[in-house]
């Protein structure tokens, strides 16, 4: 999740995150969670640092999606075009997140599976493969590259019924889950596919 911004001075993505935590992915998974400030050089690190020393089977990145009433599954991290300052004011000066890496990265997850499952049962889930050249899409690339495709980025409304705790983080504990049947499926038949597109 991330810390505050703009006119967040409380971010939902934060409090979904500490929320998981409370209410756990199962028995079988241990849940890290960490807040990262709206900062490209520090989210840098912290993700770099995380794959490194944690070295997670998956990671989920929450990120609040302004002016949305839904859950947004999002499938591709972009490596270029960030424009945007963070809260320190500072843009990358090349506007991308890894010198020479690919275009775009996609996760092993198949998002718009996911995100219809959750339709089909009624729920505000749509898929996405634009998650909006910011700190998410830039956190979700470097946690691709750095995890060879094992990560996911959940963008979480601002409005609506779904920008409530109580609502929303029992919904992103059963997507989560989904998520991790996906993952298992993956590696019980083959290793997960890292795909990359110059």
């Amino acid at each position: 999740g991330f810390g505050p911004f703009r006119q967040f001075l409380t971010n939902t993505s934060w409090e979904a995150a500490k929320g998981l935590k409370l209410i756990g992915l199962g028995e079988k998974v241990d849940v890290h969670v960490r807040e990262l400030p709206v900062s490209y050089l520090k989210t840098q690190k912290i993700i770099g640092e995380l794959w490194h020393t944690l070295n997670p089977k998956f990671a989920v990145h929450l990120g609040l999606a302004r002016g949305s009433s839904v859950v947004i599954l999002e499938q591709t991290g972009k490596n270029t075009g960030y424009r945007d300052r963070d809260v320190c004011g500072y843009c990358p000066e090349t506007r991308c997140c890894v010198e020479g890496g690919a275009q775009k990265l996609e996760s092993v997850i198949n998002m718009r599976a996911v995100s219809k499952h959750f339709r089909q049962a009624g729920m505000d889930v749509v898929y996405s493969r634009d998650a909006g050249r910011y700190l998410c899409d830039f956190a979700y690339y470097c946690s691709l590259y750095h995890g060879q495709g094992r990560a996911a980025l959940i963008h979480v409304p601002t409005s609506g019924t779904l920008a409530s705790a109580d609502r929303l983080v029992p919904l992103l504990q059963a997507l989560i889950q989904k998520i991790l049947e996906q993952l298992e499926e993956h590696s019980k038949t083959r290793d997960p596919p890292f795909v990359s597109m110059r």
